[in-house]
């Protein structure tokens, strides 16, 4: 039976990118990057999806560019789509990335975005499949931190939180934690920025949290379309027992965050077909 394992990480490996050429332009960009999903979701879940315009030099149409969380779906994907007529036009060529993945590329574990791990879990164990409960959302600004400098028109405040999040799959029998802490100093002008700023820093952490726990999951896909979940198993530079209890914590600075986490992510990746 095949087996497959999916992490809660972006995918930089070049064999789950498949590529899909010669699109003519007879439907607009935003019709083929729809139909595209349709078709290659159906495969497996996937990370990315772009269509772009051809190159001037090159006759009127579109590519497309499709990456997959996992290896094994993409080259099925490949093998069934390549020189099918899949958007009622001629054949199209799909073709699986035949570069090697980079060196400083191949040992990366960025972790996904809060939206891609939902998305991902959704996809794989549907929404009733998996649960999150919070166990402690706290603020952890303390008397020195809190106290206001004057700055102009307002005051400097510094705050942060802290949580620590449950994230359980009950059909599996698993269950791990998530913790984060995230701070951010600012400048204070009324009640109502204090507000805005305590409810955001909220939102955030909890996402944070939730992003760290399912950094520890790995989902077990089976060749009947059954999926499993199991956890990562701990560091091996820890004994077994100074493991128990003990939970990483990830720290964050909202001014350090990308404003939009979904674009940083497209950053990472080389988007030209050679």
């Amino acid at each position: 039976m095949e087996v497959d394992i999916l992490e809660f990480k972006v995918p930089v490996d070049n064999n789950k990118t498949v590529f899909v050429w010669d699109i003519p332009p007879v439907l607009t960009q935003d019709k083929v990057n729809e139909q595209l999903f349709h078709i290659f979701s159906s495969f497996g879940p996937l990370y990315l999806l772009k269509v772009c315009p051809n190159a001037p030099l090159h006759p009127p149409g579109f590519y497309g560019i499709i990456k997959f969380y996992s290896a094994a779906h993409a080259a099925n994907a490949q093998k069934r789509t390549d020189g099918c007529s899949l958007l009622h036009t001629a054949a199209l060529k799909v073709k699986l990335c035949s570069k090697q993945t980079p060196h400083f590329l191949s040992g990366r574990n960025t972790p996904l975005s809060h939206a891609r791990c939902l998305e991902l879990a959704n996809h794989c164990l549907g929404f009733n499949g998996w649960t999150s409960d919070i166990i402690t959302l706290k603020e952890l600004t303390n008397e020195e931190e809190g106290e206001d400098e004057e700055d102009g028109g307002g005051v400097r405040r510094r705050m942060r939180f802290g949580c620590l999040m449950k994230l359980s799959f009950p059909q599996h029998g698993v269950t791990t934690k998530g913790t984060a802490v995230v701070e951010e100093t600012f400048t204070c002008t009324g009640p109502e920025v204090l507000l805005q700023r305590r409810c955001k820093l909220q939102r955030s952490v909890r996402e944070k949290a939730l992003v760290q726990g399912f950094s520890s999951v790995l989902l077990i896909l089976l060749g009947d379309g059954k999926v499993m979940v199991e956890l990562k198993r701990p560091s091996d530079r820890f004994e077994a027992d100074e493991t128990e209890d003990v939970l990483q914590v990830n720290e964050f600075s909202l001014s350090d965050s990308p404003a939009d986490e979904e674009e940083a992510e497209d950053e990472d990746w080389d988007l030209t077909v050679s």
